[in-house]
This record gives C-alpha cells, structure tokens and sequence, in this order.
C-alpha cells in the first residue's frame, strides 16, 4: 500500500513538473505566436460549425410537395405515383404524406406531400413544410386553365414571394394535369398565359405597397427582375413544364400518362 502510494505521488509530482515546464514555456513565447494560436483555433472551430450547419439543414431538405388549386388532380396523381394504379378520391381536408421511391440507380426516396386545394389549408400547411421542401410540384388543370388564371396566377405569386422558398429555392415542377381532356391547353400555352398573369400581379402588388404608408414589409422578395417582363428563367431555382394525366380518355380503366413526373422526381 505504501509502496503503490510513493509510486503515485511520484507520477503526480512528474506530471505537475511537466505542467510547470509547459506553463514556462508558454510564457516565454512571443505574445504575437500565442495569439496567432488562439485566432487559428477559433477559424477552425467556426469553420466546423459553418459547414456543419450547411450540410445538416441540406440533409432534412427532403420533402417534395404537391400544390395546386382545388379539384387538379393533385390526390390522384399521389396515389398513382405510389400505387400506379387509379384510386377513386375526393377533395382533402388535410395533408397526405407518403415515402416514394425514385425510379432511378441511385434509389433516392423523398416524401411526397399531398396538399389541400383549400385556400385557408394549404396556406398553413405550406408554412408548415415550405422550409424542408427540394422541390414543389405546382399541379395545373389544363382543362378548366383559361377559366383558373387569375387564382391559379396568384397561388403561384405566393409561393415564388415567400422569403423562405425564395431562399432555399426548391426545384419547380408545373405539371398541367388533365391532359386527356379534348379541350386541355399545352404546357407551353399554360407557361405564356402564367408568365403574363405574374407580370401583372407583380405591377399591382407593388403599386399598392408603394401606396401605403409606413416602411414595406420584408414578408416577400420581388418576383423575377426589376425593368423586365416576368418571365420564369429570371428565377435562381429550376422551372420545369410537363404535361401529365392521371388517367387517359378512357376514363379509370386506362393507362396514366405520369412518365414526365416520374423523371422529373428521380433527377431530384
């Protein structure tokens, strides 16, 4: 016992000897070096934090939601992008979510949100998600399209404004649905009418902010570039146009024309 005593006192007595020459040491540097140490331990103890905090939040960036006015097609064009096949559905009153699989070699999977029509749903679920979505699936009915411009237009505004999607810029789809239907209008006729709609709204929102008093709100970014028409390549994130359907002429009995909507998702 006393012998394991002596020989711990003596380790004790190195090590604080060893301390005492490090301490020494220390103090006989250059002032200059000692800082040099501390600013260079500070660099790279910021430098892991930063890219820490960038690859972290791109990591759970990893839901891809579906948009659209009410009665696009949006559920069934989800149930037939997880099940393939038709599945009678009705209007939602809440979100729908599912883990879908990627047709792709890499076997990335996402989770695709079905999100209400409804102008007071969708509104809070999109705030609920809009921070975590990769890219957002805007469904339009190209059947009713001349009729829905104007609200289809404006939804659309809201979400190119948000200051959260401006930033993160998740990848966008326009998937003019019902494409089956005799009367549907073209992706390409769809992108025109849409670009001219933005425009607008973008000169009468900014009108009327400029007419109130007070300093404007930061809520929204200005959509496209200043001096120009709005068209979508203004934007930083991708903007893709397709045309899909979720059933053919033949009613449910058919095939599903949702190969552009499967490539746009394993690109992703």
């Amino acid at each position: 016992m006393e012998e394991k005593l002596h020989l711990d006192l003596e380790d004790f007595s190195s090590e604080s000897g060893l301390l005492d020459t490090v301490i020494k040491e220390i103090q006989n540097q250059d002032p200059l070096f000692i800082i040099g140490i501390f600013v260079a331990l500070v660099v790279v103890i910021l430098t892991v934090a930063y890219f820490g905090n960038v690859f972290g939040s791109s990591k759970v960036r990893n839901v891809v939601l579906l948009l659209g006015l009410c009665d696009s097609g949006k559920t069934l064009l989800f149930t037939r992008l997880l099940t393939g096949r038709f599945l009678r559905t009705q209007t939602s009153i809440t979100e729908s979510s599912a883990l879908y699989r990627s047709k792709n070699d890499r076997g990335t999977s996402w989770t695709l949100i079905d999100v209400p029509g409804h102008e007071s749903l969708r509104s809070q679920i999109l705030e609920k998600y809009k921070a975590i979505a990769r890219a957002i699936v805007f469904v339009v009915d190209s059947s009713v399209f001349q009729k829905d411009v104007r609200d289809v237009a404006e939804f659309l505004y809201s979400i190119l404004t948000d200051n959260m999607v401006a930033k993160n810029g998740p990848t966008l789809l326009v998937a003019c649905n019902k494409q089956d239907v005799t009367m549907a209008k073209s992706a390409k006729l769809i992108q025109q009418q849409l670009e001219k709609e933005l425009n607008t709204l973008r000169l009468t929102r900014s009108a009327a902010l400029s007419s109130q008093d007070g300093p404007v709100g930061t809520a929204s970014v200005f959509l496209g570039k200043k001096g120009k028409d709005f068209d979508f390549s203004q934007l930083t994130n991708r903007v893709e146009f397709v045309e899909c359907s979720a059933c053919d002429s033949k009613g449910e009995d058919g095939d599903a024309d949702v190969d552009a909507l499967e490539k746009f998702l394993a690109k992703l």
